[in-house]
């Protein structure tokens, strides 16, 4: 398989860590999203926004295993970096729960953008 072959970088995890971290990621953001749905009034922009991060999300995983095109992967990931942060941002303005529990999805994406970056660098 072409992932196996690639250089990999020094902090690359375990293959078992990545659908566990992934499942508990994807949970958090399912909450994040009912409590801001529960307590915003203000909701279609910030779901707007929230969707496209998702979207992102979705795309990044064909792009890199698939296509293997590593260096569409890391512009994909750094887009998901921003819109996370301000899918967070405005979060926050509504319902702080909901922003707070995004931030280890956006703390994994950053570190998603390292191993990305690294791959590309290596590859």
């Amino acid at each position: 398989m072409w992932y196996e072959e690639l250089n990999k970088p020094f902090l690359t995890p375990p293959a078992f860590v990545f659908p566990i971290a992934w499942t508990i990621l994807y949970i958090l953001m399912a909450v994040s999203v009912f409590f801001f749905v529960r307590e915003a009034k203000e909701r279609i922009y910030p779901l707007v926004i929230f969707s496209i991060q998702l979207l992102l999300n979705l795309l990044w995983a064909p792009t890199f295993f698939m296509s293997h095109n590593i260096q569409m992967a890391l512009l994909i990931v750094l887009l998901m970096i921003a819109f996370t942060a301000y899918t967070i941002s405005l979060f926050y303005k509504q319902s702080k729960i909901s922003a707070y529990l995004l931030i280890p999805y956006l703390l994994w994406i950053i570190f998603a953008a390292y191993l990305n970056f690294e791959f590309l660098r290596l590859n």
